[in-house]
């Protein structure tokens, strides 16, 4: 099929397609609404124009003039070349719109048919996402999780609440809301009891607002409320709860005494058998990321050996996933030969694989850290392990010498 070419004046400077709604900013540069609002509002910073360089509006997103003549070329080109034409946009939603859909969805017989409205809204575009949470929606939204028992209103709201992908202030304040009986209602009645769905858009919520929370905030979290985060894991409700409830744990495990919670909540047997079942890559350096984490403390490590496949799971992901996995693989091995290292752990060790492997770490590509770690597993060990006939010979040659 021939391909067709486009018009530059036709592409988004910052994404480089086609653009569905071009707008006209202060600087006098046409951009695709869509890409233009993700660049103003992906960080603080961002408050000049992409290709000028000059300073933007603060009230850009109210000011951007859509530019009818090019999407109207665009569309009638797209026609002629038999391209899906580009529909026109909907215009933004106004905060009126949004208030009068928020004073409905207070009547209880007209809630579903409103919160439906809200969700096609905040899927519309980030425009219109800025607009529900200026309006109040977020307070609204926050108010039926806290009311409602496990109904289609809370999935429906927790889908929202996740879809605004609400600002670091308006995260903040959910973190404080009613001095945190938001979070509470979060961890230990939705997780424990809500739906797939609510437990899901909860998880990805509480992603979101954990990662702009203090850490003193964070290290008073009760064991409870790891037993809920692991669970969502141990039940794989979903990929994306699965790997939101992997970040909350890293995010978590930065400090040793959450480490222990964690523990306790049964968060090492849950990952051992994700590392079991998962072939996908980041699936898998998650996984490791968080185990080794939790080796960093006693009770870790116990739970690690105490699982009949923990050592040799490890051991199989090395040299086999990415680099990341082998360093976090070596990492979690060698907390384990440091300092658990019985003479039955070294015995299995040497069964399962694992003095082989690190012969193996040592011949291929890694990094130098790594393979420091691994010759001194190998050195500490060697008297042990040196002489075992499980090691095959040409593996054994690369074995490091005891000086």
């Amino acid at each position: 099929m021939e391909e067709i070419d486009v018009p530059s004046y036709f592409l988004c400077p910052i994404s480089m397609e086609i653009m569905r709604d071009p707008v006209i900013v202060s600087s006098g540069i046409t951009y695709d609404r869509g890409s233009i609002e993700r660049w103003i509002f992906s960080s603080k910073n961002n408050n000049t124009c992409p290709v000028t360089r000059q300073p933007l509006l603060l009230s850009e997103t109210d000011l951007m003039t859509p530019n009818h003549t090019l999407r109207r070329l665009i569309q009638s080109w797209c026609t002629l070349n038999a391209i899906d034409r580009i529909p026109t946009p909907k215009p933004p939603v106004d905060k009126a719109q949004i208030l009068k859909l928020l004073n409905e969805a207070k009547i209880p017989q007209h809630q579903m048919r409103c919160l439906r409205s809200l969700r096609s809204i905040a899927n519309e575009s980030e425009r219109n996402r800025r607009s529900l949470e200026s309006a109040g929606a977020v307070e609204f939204l926050t108010s039926i999780v806290e009311e409602d028992n496990e109904g289609p209103s809370t999935d429906e709201a927790l889908y929202i609440l996740h879809r605004l992908q609400i600002s670091e202030v308006g995260l903040k304040k959910l973190l404080v809301r009613r001095n945190g009986d938001f979070i509470e209602r979060l961890m230990m009645w939705v997780l424990q009891h809500g739906s797939y769905t609510s437990r899901a858009y909860a998880t990805l919520l509480l992603k979101s607002i954990f990662e702009v929370s203090d850490p003193i905030y964070l290290m008073a979290l009760r064991v409870e409320h790891y037993v809920q985060i692991v669970n969502v894991l141990r039940d794989q409700i979903s990929q994306q709860a699965s790997k939101a409830s992997l970040q909350i744990l890293v995010e978590l495990c930065q400090w040793n005494r959450n480490r222990i919670k964690a523990v306790e909540a049964g968060a090492v047997s849950v990952l051992i058998e994700i590392l079991l079942e998962t072939t996908e890559k980041r699936d898998c350096e998650m996984v490791l990321v968080a185990l080794d984490q939790l080796c960093g403390c006693a009770e870790g490590r116990a739970e690690l050996l105490r699982h009949g496949a923990g050592i040799a799971v490890v051991s199989k992901k090395i040299v086999r996933v990415s680099h990341v996995a082998t360093d976090r693989g070596v990492r979690i091995l060698s907390s384990v030969s440091r300092f658990s290292a019985t003479s039955s752990v070294l015995q299995e060790m040497l069964q399962v694989g694992v003095v082989s492997k690190l012969c193996l770490v040592l011949q291929v590509d890694c990094s130098l850290k790594t393979k420091e770690k691994a010759k001194e597993m190998l050195r500490l060990h060697s008297r042990v392990w040196k002489k075992s006939s499980c090691i095959p010979l040409h593996l054994l040659s690369s074995y490091p010498s005891h000086s």
